[in-house]
């Protein structure tokens, strides 16, 4: 009946609509992902600040008092965060036309107030010039600036993950803490750890100290990071040390060496091995006799020499004992040696033993190297 009269359902036209609308909201959607990934279309941008442009020169002109010619600086700086280069050239254009057009209708700046002065001009050509440079640079780097603060607090977000200590059976206690220089978000301290073997009872930890701090040292962790992981439990233990070595080779850093130690723990029996490159030693705690003994496992660091071998040192923990692994920055600064802030860890450590270690990790950094201007990291592990 509808096709010989000619009209079409409500059903029908209803879908019609709302396909529609799918397909523009579906537009819109990638127009703007696109366009905060530095692919899209900045046009909607220019227009707005093209727009601005003699907006303001108006508002200069009518109120110079209040509004004054340096108010168009404000479309350089927001083209230079948004716009690409070449669209920013347009703005520049426009700001340039609207100054002489201030100037002559505003008359010389020797009659008063409010007018275009050589300063005007500098500090505008000045804005000018730093949006252009911050421009190119996001054209290089490939990411816009409303996007590069996203993906740097991504991957924090990603290292941070990774690099938490999986759950251990009933009987066992792990945690962690880690501390960058200066307070930042990025370290060269980083942890790898996972549950592997057939029935997952085997608990490995790889704490690597990358040379170098702060931002510098992060972005080589993160790399280090994402390796060390897949790596991690896809290879028998003692074979791990020597591929992370090859790896951090073909790098070909400068300032490219890192220390690492690798604890292998049978969660069952409580044996553990401890493989190190150049890392410092860890610290054991005997329940039975109360003290603690370095446990070291000698190897060169990760990164400098080729084909090297890496030898365990074997221990147990039994119940009550803790095993403590950490980084040089922890107990080791300029002005004291690594015996000595060894002895302070340790001592510090005594006040936490009534407590089974429970919160120690992070306190303990507090104590010992609070102010200490290097990334420090500690990972504890304990049997009840």
């Amino acid at each position: 009946m509808a096709g010989r009269t000619g009209k079409e359902p409500p059903s029908a036209r209803l879908r019609r609509i709302h396909k529609a609308l799918h397909r523009a909201r579906t537009l819109l959607r990638r127009s703007a992902v696109d366009y905060f990934r530095g692919h899209g279309s900045d046009w909607v941008v220019l227009v707005t600040l093209l727009l601005s442009v003699p907006a303001l020169a108006w508002a200069t002109l009518t109120a110079p008092l209040w509004a004054a010619p340096e108010a168009l600086v404000l479309p350089l700086i927001v083209g230079g965060l948004l716009l690409r280069p070449i669209s920013l050239l347009a703005v520049y254009a426009a700001a340039a036309g609207a100054l002489v057009v201030e100037s002559v209708l505003l008359g010389p700046y020797a009659d008063g107030a409010g007018r275009v002065t050589p300063g005007t001009v500098l500090v505008v050509s000045a804005v000018g010039f730093v949006g252009l440079l911050i421009a190119q640079f996001r054209t290089r780097v490939g990411v816009p600036w409303t996007g590069g603060g996203t993906m740097l607090f991504d991957l924090r977000e990603r290292l941070r993950v990774q690099s938490q200590l999986p759950s251990l059976p009933k009987g066992w206690h792990r945690e962690m803490s880690l501390r960058p220089a200066g307070g930042q978000s990025f370290s060269g301290d980083f942890v790898v750890a996972a549950r592997t073997g057939a029935e997952r009872r085997t608990l490995e930890v790889v704490l690597t100290d990358v040379s170098g701090k702060g931002m510098d040292a992060g972005s080589r962790a993160l790399l280090l990071s994402g390796a060390f992981g897949g790596l991690l439990g896809s290879l028998p233990p003692h074979a791990f040390l020597p591929a992370a070595n090859a790896y951090l080779l073909r790098q070909d850093w400068e300032e490219g060496f890192a220390t690492s130690i690798h604890l292998v723990l049978d969660l069952d029996s409580g044996d553990y091995e401890l493989f190190s490159a150049g890392h410092p030693p860890a610290l054991q705690l005997s329940a039975g006799s109360g003290r603690w003994e370095e446990k070291s496992a000698g190897g060169p660091l990760l990164g400098v020499y080729d084909g090297v071998e890496f030898h365990p040192v074997k221990g147990r923990l039994r119940a009550g004992d803790v095993l403590m692994l950490f980084t040089d920055g922890l107990v080791e600064t300029s002005e004291r040696d690594l015996a000595d802030g060894i002895d302070r860890l340790t001592g510090a450590a005594e006040t936490y033993v009534a407590t089974g270690f429970r919160g120690a990790a992070w306190h303990l950094i507090e104590k010992v190297a609070k102010d200490v201007n290097d990334d420090r990291a500690l990972v504890l592990i304990s049997r009840s």
